[in-house]
C-alpha cells in the first residue's frame, strides 16, 4: 500500500456537493412521502418528521444566510412559497375537519 494522499480540486468538491444535494433531496421528499402515507391512510399524526424536513430547511436556509450567498432574488420566491404552502395546509385542514 502506497502512502499517496487523494487529490482534492474543485471538480471533486463539486461532484461531492452535488451528491450531498441529491441525498437530501431524495431524504427529504421520501420523510414527506411518509408523512402524507401516515396521515392520509393510517390516520396517524406525523409532526416529529414533519419538523425534521422544516428544522433540515432551516439549518440549511441558516447556513447560507451566515455565509452571505442569499440574495433578494431568492428571498421574494421563497416567501411567497412558504405562504402558499401555508393556505395550502391551512385549506386541506378545514377541508378535513
Amino acid at each position: 500500500m502506497k502512502n499517496e494522499f487523494a487529490i482534492r480540486d474543485e471538480r471533486t468538491i463539486a461532484v461531492e456537493n452535488a451528491s450531498y444535494r441529491l441525498a437530501y433531496t431524495v431524504l427529504a421528499y421520501g420523510v414527506l412521502l411518509s408523512v402524507i402515507y401516515r396521515g392520509f391512510v393510517l390516520q396517524e399524526g406525523s409532526w416529529d418528521l414533519m419538523a425534521l424536513v422544516i428544522l433540515s430547511s432551516g439549518i440549511a436556509a441558516f447556513y447560507q444566510g451566515r455565509h452571505k450567498i442569499l440574495d433578494r432574488r431568492m428571498l421574494l420566491p421563497a416567501l411567497i412559497l412558504m405562504l402558499l404552502s401555508g393556505l395550502a395546509a391551512a385549506i386541506i385542514a378545514f377541508l378535513l375537519s
